[in-house]
């Protein structure tokens, strides 16, 4: 390990040498450890990054003034939809992306590296129960979705098949994210074909650009964002890995979205079919200032715009049809070739440019006592996994229905939206609605039926409580037995009992 000389020779290079203003205060141990973690922070490296912050933070707010007449939607013929449509075109898909998945050639890639804290815990987000009457996790809801969808393609194709499952962690969600898996055996999945990576961590910094010091012994860090992804690919050797896997296909996903369908077949269907080394799911967007993302084209560049950047009036402006003109919301799920990911990782990454995020940071003061600040003091750079989309060579963009595909989980219930309650009534709803088209009836306590209605208010309870299991329909097909038949208020369909009601 480096002498405190060496590592306070290094702070001068990168201009932050208070970073060991309480050095000479510490025990050993602590002392040791505050070292070790400055020496792990390159010089150059550092300053720059502090330069970077202080910089962005000193840029005006709002959208770029030129942005607007640099703005385009995508061109129709870049964009697939699974709403509507030729039902032979779809089953078309599906059926290649079935294929792929069945030829081994298909991965997930899950980024898990955020904390909770919006959700109010401290633990990863992936271990979060959203109140189901099966108490299931997420982490839990989609395990079983990969175990699923891998026996639909086994059965469409006459074979048994992996889709691997590579989970993005940071520092902060490494070991609680493994040891959760542990305990509960993989849930049922080969510990073999679930890869758990680690991304880089990066300093907080001020305003002004100096990084932060959390306690006397340690500097304040944080994720680099999810577009940490492609350099954590390349520090982890994940795509030797799938490169001996044989997986050509890479779906990547954010944890909190409660409906997300992993290794979705028409999706991976479409985006191969189209030949696409890229490719996004996309929403259409509710209201003009739905804080989301938009996917479009700036300077005929397919790109994500954030809602921050764009002005409300062109947020609001129409297409011909009446809808809006810039509709398609980005919901973090993306289609990658490997191929594309290693050209990414080799050549493009250097070039994405750090997104700043203003946060309450805690630090602490001069006089060494810990401050949990009641405002934004600080900045967290992060990179966006979107930000690879001008790289690609074939772009592609597929809208799904939001009701069926988009719940994010990102607030504690004190919010209005994006919280464990909309989350939880998202996944009940659709699953009652897939027992109403498969033709199952719900009484109230009178015996009466309850509505059969297939599309329900994003704010209100369903009518009835129905859970079905990811092991017994993973979007809404095998379940023909509930045909005609009749239920009291809630069903609960496990695996258990679906083969109970096998005639």
């Amino acid at each position: 390990m480096a002498s405190e000389r060496d590592v306070r020779a290094r702070l001068q290079r990168a201009g932050q040498e208070h970073l060991l203003r309480f050095c000479a205060e510490l025990a050993p141990g602590p002392r040791a450890a505050l070292l070790a973690q400055l020496e792990a922070l390159e010089p150059e490296a550092l300053r720059e990054h502090c330069r970077r912050a202080a910089d962005a933070c000193a840029r005006p707010p709002g959208p770029p003034p030129d942005l607007a007449a640099r703005l385009r939607p995508l061109p129709p013929e870049r964009v697939g939809s699974a709403i509507g449509g030729d039902p032979e075109t779809r089953r078309g898909g599906e059926a290649a992306g079935f294929r792929q998945i069945a030829l081994n050639k298909v991965a997930v890639l899950l980024l898990a590296g955020g904390q909770g804290t919006r959700l109010g815990v401290a633990y990863p987000k992936g271990m979060y129960q959203v109140g189901l009457p099966s108490q299931k996790t997420l982490y839990q809801l989609q395990a079983e979705r990969i175990r699923r969808v891998e026996q639909l393609a086994g059965e469409h194709c006459g074979t048994r098949c992996t889709v691997p499952w590579y989970i993005m962690t940071s520092e902060f969600t490494l070991g609680p994210t493994a040891r959760f898996f542990k305990e509960h055996d993989f849930f049922h999945l080969d510990p073999h074909n679930v890869v758990m990576f680690e991304q880089r961590m990066l300093p907080a910094v001020t305003f002004d650009g100096k990084a932060i010091l959390e306690q006397k012994d340690k500097v304040a860090m944080a994720p680099d964002g999810n577009g940490g992804l492609y350099c954590a690919l390349e520090d982890n050797q994940i795509l030797e890995d799938m490169e001996r896997r044989g997986v050509e296909f890479v779906h990547v996903y954010c944890v909190d979205n409660i409906l997300v369908r992993l290794a979705d077949p028409v999706f991976i269907g479409f985006c191969v079919l189209r030949g696409a080394d890229c490719g996004a799911k996309v929403v259409e967007k509710a209201y003009p200032e739905e804080p989301v993302g938009v996917v479009c084209q700036v300077d005929g560049v397919p790109q994500v715009v954030e809602y921050s950047e764009i002005s409300p009036e062109t947020a609001r402006l129409r297409a011909p049809g009446g809808g809006l003109l810039y509709n398609a919301g980005n919901i973090c799920n993306h289609f990658f070739t490997r191929d594309f990911l290693q050209v990414v990782t080799r050549e493009f990454e250097p070039l994405l440019k750090p997104h700043v995020a203003v946060k309450k940071v805690p630090y602490v003061d001069e006089e060494g006592n810990p401050v949990k600040p009641l405002e934004p003091n600080g900045i967290k750079m992060e990179k966006f996994v979107f930000d690879v989309l001008p790289f690609a060579r074939n772009f592609v963009a597929f809208q799904v229905s939001r009701e069926e595909e988009f719940s994010p989980l990102k607030n504690a219930d004190s919010a209005d939206r994006d919280n464990p309650s909309t989350a939880r009534r998202a996944l009940l709803a659709q699953h009652y609605r897939w027992a109403l088209q498969a033709g199952a009836h719900f009484l109230d306590a009178h015996g009466a039926r309850l509505p059969e209605r297939h599309s329900l208010p994003g704010s209100g309870e369903p009518p009835a409580v129905c859970e079905i299991s990811p092991l017994v329909s993973y979007s809404g097909e095998g379940l023909e037995d509930l045909q005609g038949r009749e239920f009291g208020s809630s069903l609960i369909l496990d695996e258990n009992q679906a083969r109970a009601l096998q005639p």
